[in-house]
């Protein structure tokens, strides 16, 4: 296990070399960009897929949305699998199956097919990142974490705020297979790059793994969602049971999934141990980070360019540029928050973040038919400059007050939350998009979209509401 408290905790004489802990999460980072960048390469492709695959929008926004809800279920196992295996046992295999869900994608014929692709790419993704923020609190030392974890926001952040960008430029002139053909010998070298480079010692166990808790945890995530996502489509009689049903009983499943854990983290047992749920500041900062992501995935990566492309009647070239700057923004924000969080903490720069995430989504309620491009352009711009001053104090501070043996199961927490409320606000914005459409064909339309947009701005007040709550220097022997 990566950070086993009587092994292998982050104490100081058990770190590698610097040379050697900056080449082990370059390797670590570079290949997570590569793969968190398909969460939403196929944002902008939403109209296109609606044609091509003959299937409404709610149903190939399951593209987006099945991606986040796999990595849900699969990132609770992580503790399991990062104490029965090595981290490059672990790598490679995460890798592998992301290789092969690509393949699977770009030789689909169909939306079946292609969302089963998207699935195995999913689950390869979902390892990766609780052993790329594992990694880092093992390696780097307290008073540098800001800094490197300002480079995983750029991975976790950036990567799906590029992905309308990337995505938008390969169709302007080749069609959505692409995506999967030009990521496919990506994912291959980061392997090759990997096999050969990743090396980092660690102590492994036999440990059981709880299939109920799996069960349970895949039961109430999928419920949960899938009763969202089919909620827009339920007039059509799309659905044999109402929306309702698989809310409620993915809900119930999540209860049982707690009380379990519960339970089992008694004798250290558990797939997902919730005692980081003890700890003040780091449910504080995962209720921010919930709600970021929300916003993050369902505003910045799927309502702007369905905007973009269905009230401007933009290209998916254009849509795929007008979200550049935003991204690149969040990108450059990275490090020079990270160094700040360093020295200051997290509170003077979480606030003013968070005002700017909030007012920017009550600005994006103004946009229209008529509305300039450039207005559009200006608000994702403020929007992910606010996620940007927010989201690496947010992560470092939830991890950094964990004692050092909830490292992984922290980072699980932290990853499993992340990739929920994505597939949360995805589900929810394009379902109120749809219902709130005026010709009342299902469509996302200037109204619906507008209205999803005034959704969006009341999670931004919830923010504003939590944001005070942040405390600023706080370590794990404060908290207890």
């Amino acid at each position: 296990m990566i950070d086993t408290a009587h092994t292998t905790a982050a104490a100081s004489d058990n770190r590698p070399a610097a040379p050697r802990a900056t080449l082990l999460i370059g390797v670590l980072v570079v290949s997570a960009f590569v793969m968190i960048l398909n969460e939403t390469i196929l944002s902008v492709a939403l109209r296109d897929l609606t044609v091509d695959l003959g299937v409404s929008t709610t149903t190939v926004q399951w593209l987006t949305s099945g991606f986040l809800l796999t990595m849900a279920v699969v990132i609770p196992t992580t503790g399991f699998l990062l104490e029965r295996f090595t981290p490059r046992q672990v790598f490679l295999a995460s890798l592998t199956m992301f290789s092969v869900g690509t393949l699977v994608s770009g030789l689909a014929p169909g939306f079946g097919v292609l969302l089963a692709g998207r699935v195995v790419q999913a689950c390869g993704t979902a390892v990766m990142l609780p052993l790329l923020m594992t990694t880092v609190m093992r390696l780097v030392p307290p008073q540098r974490r800001g800094a490197t974890m300002g480079t995983i926001t750029i991975v976790i952040a950036v990567a799906p705020a590029l992905g309308p960008t990337i995505g938008g430029a390969v169709l302007s002139s080749l069609g959505w297979r692409w995506m999967f053909w030009i990521v496919l010998p990506l994912s291959v070298a980061a392997l090759v790059i990997g096999a050969i480079w990743l090396r980092l010692d660690s102590e492994t166990r036999s440990v059981p793994l709880d299939v109920p808790s799996v069960l349970l945890s895949a039961l109430g995530f999928g419920g949960v969602l899938y009763g969202l996502s089919s909620i827009g489509e339920s007039g059509a009689g799309e659905h044999p049971v109402p929306p309702w049903a698989p809310i409620v009983v993915g809900l119930a499943a999540l209860a049982a999934f707690v009380w379990r854990q519960t339970r089992l983290q008694r004798a250290d047992r558990a797939l997902l141990d919730l005692r980081p749920f003890t700890h003040r500041t780091f449910v504080v900062s995962l209720i921010l980070t919930a709600l970021l992501f929300m916003c993050l995935l369902g505003v910045a990566a799927i309502l702007l360019p369905l905007y973009l492309q269905t009230v401007l009647n933009t290209t998916t070239f254009v849509s795929g540029l007008a979200v550049l700057p935003g991204g690149l923004v969040l990108g450059l924000l990275g490090r020079p928050v990270g160094a700040l969080f360093d020295r200051f903490g997290a509170r003077p720069l979480v606030l003013p973040g968070t005002v700017a995430m909030a007012g920017s989504l009550w600005l994006f309620t103004t946009l229209g038919p008529g509305s300039p491009l450039a207005a559009a352009i200006a608000f994702h711009v403020l929007f992910m400059a606010g996620l940007g001053l927010m989201m690496t104090p947010l992560m470092t501070e939830s991890l950094g007050v964990l004692p050092d043996h909830l490292y992984s199961h922290g980072s699980a927490i932290l990853s499993t939350l992340q990739q929920v409320a994505g597939a949360f606000g995805t589900a929810v914005f394009v379902t109120v998009a749809a219902v709130g459409s005026a010709a009342g064909s299902g469509a996302p339309d200037a109204d619906g979209l507008r209205t999803a947009f005034v959704a969006a701005g009341c999670i931004g007040l919830l923010a504003l509401v939590a944001a005070p709550f942040v405390r600023g220097r706080t370590t794990a022997a404060e908290e207890g």
